[in-house]
């Protein structure tokens, strides 16, 4: 079952819609706030929207958002919603750090041969096999916990955020963060 969204946040507001496209409908790029999950969005007549703002789409009333379009697939994001995209997702990961900490506390094998840290850019065996062995000892507490007890990890903020990039953009078999 997939989450609802209570919440966006807008990438890019295109006042006249797609410039190739014949309607000209204003659009929002939108991310959700939990899942991640990018969406279109139709603004009320008249509101203007800002890179960055966050707006309700759940269910009743919406002061700012007369409609949502649908699933945006990645490859029509524009180059702002790209660049916003992924200042937007780092910042969610460093303040959701929790969550994503729980991920290397529990995180277990897809299959015999691959475990889901090797799903992220960067992690090989090695990597595997240390996060493992450390976190039998004691669950890790933050992501400068696991970086002082796993020697030579690469950056997880960085390396969670690249791997939501490419599985928004549709690149990755296994989804680990996203729906």
């Amino acid at each position: 079952m997939t989450a609802k969204e209570e919440k966006a946040i807008i990438l890019d507001f295109l006042p006249y819609g797609y410039p190739l496209e014949k309607k000209m409908m204003p659009i929002a790029q939108a991310m959700g706030a939990k899942t991640f999950v990018l969406l279109e969005l139709v603004p009320r007549k008249g509101v203007k929207l800002e890179s960055k703002e966050e707006v309700y789409i759940g269910e009743g009333k919406r002061e700012q958002i007369y409609y949502i379009l649908g699933r945006l697939k990645a490859d029509k994001l524009t180059e702002n919603a790209k660049r916003v995209l992924e200042e937007l997702i780092t910042s969610r990961v460093l303040e959701d750090e929790s969550r994503f900490i729980e991920f290397f506390n529990t995180a277990s094998a897809i299959n015999t041969r691959l475990h889901q840290f090797e799903l992220l850019p960067g992690f090989g065996k090695k990597h595997t096999l240390a996060i493992l062995d450390k976190r039998k000892e004691k669950p890790f507490e933050s992501f400068k916990d696991l970086k002082k007890r796993v020697s030579n990890l690469p950056d997880p903020i960085h390396t969670i955020a690249k791997r939501i990039v490419s599985e928004l953009k549709g690149n990755e078999r296994y989804l680990i963060f996203t729906q």
